[in-house]
């Protein structure tokens, strides 16, 4: 019997997922663990598929920081080649013997016109160098303008600051299964209110002998929390109107099945919506398997402990 005849005829699949039908033009995941699409964009110029501003406000930190301290050193590069390639007689205060020195000099003497600190020992007398350094304070205002604003928008921008867990698992619940996995909000004193869980379960089938993607809605147990505090375990039970019943995991690994998960919810911190993505492809999906505990009274009773590290953790059955 093909998969398609094995998944209950009365469940509708959906068609507003922004995912195409057609099985033979996609490869790989839909979604990325950290929440992006596995999609790269061809087709179009650079610099119109390209957003720099958008690109370093969401780059990993220690990237960011590189190209500041790469853009900051280039630039000195820059104008100290330009200084050098003026009269000794343009700039005054240089003491040094050798090339290699009077190099290192013009090299700290335009990262101090550049961040206008200016401690005086070596001016510019000349008027050619006049213009340089008159240029470079002016280039050295706008590029920490720019980098200011770079770094305000990166610590004010709205996060989620959820993590999910690694794996999925279906699991015993009342008197079936159901297919559960959990994410936390993992800062502290940060806490979302009505926050939304909607998942989506992706299927490649076949139909008049051809695969096609199917979607399916996957109703929860629970969609939505008034505050996310603690840890929240999505549960979708597997009863008769849901598209996994009966399936095992060689028929999920056969229709290449992947969970799509989008999490949105009320930051009052920052008075705006924030969400996050997830997604579970069929080798992420842990069966006959159950979550541990994470959280526990303190030693006291005064509070609830929750124990972030056991986020992926749990047992075989």
């Amino acid at each position: 019997m093909s998969l398609i005849k094995r998944i209950n005829p009365f469940v509708k699949s959906t068609n507003d997922t922004g995912f195409g039908s057609n099985a033979n033009s996609q490869a790989g995941r839909f979604l990325n663990k950290d929440g992006s699409f596995n999609v790269v964009k061809k087709g179009a110029p650079l610099k119109q598929r390209v957003s720099i501003y958008y690109n370093m406000l969401t780059m990993p930190r220690w990237e960011f920081m590189l190209i500041i301290f790469i853009a900051f050193i280039f630039t000195n590069l820059l104008f100290s080649f330009f200084y050098l390639m003026l009269d000794e007689s343009e700039l005054v205060g240089i003491v040094a013997s050798t090339h290699a020195e009077r190099f290192k000099e013009i090299f700290f003497f335009s990262a101090q016109t550049l961040t206008t600190v200016g401690y005086g020992r070596i001016n510019p007398v000349g008027y050619s160098a006049s213009v340089i350094a008159s240029i470079e304070a002016l280039t050295g205002f706008l590029l920490f303008a720019i980098a200011t604003g770079l770094i305000y928008g990166r610590f004010s921008r709205p996060m989620a600051y959820l993590n999910f867990s690694t794996n999925a698992l279906v699991s015993p619940y009342m008197n079936g299964t159901a297919i559960m996995f959990r994410f936390v909000s993992y800062k502290n004193n940060h806490t979302l209110t009505d926050v939304e869980v909607k998942v989506t379960l992706g299927l490649t089938l076949t139909e008049n002998d051809k695969p096609v993607f199917k979607f399916y809605q996957l109703p929860l147990e629970r969609n939505r929390v008034d505050s996310l505090m603690m840890n929240w375990t999505i549960v979708h039970p597997i009863d008769e109107q849901s598209p996994l019943s009966g399936l095992t995991k060689e028929d999920l690994e056969a229709a290449d099945a992947e969970i799509y998960v989008l999490v949105r919810g009320f930051d009052d911190i920052f008075s705006n919506t924030v969400l996050a993505r997830c997604s579970y492809t069929f080798n992420e999906i842990i069966f006959n398997a159950k979550f541990v505990p994470m959280y526990h009274e303190s030693e006291d009773n005064t509070t609830t402990i929750l124990e972030l590290n056991k986020l992926n953790d749990y047992v075989t059955l």
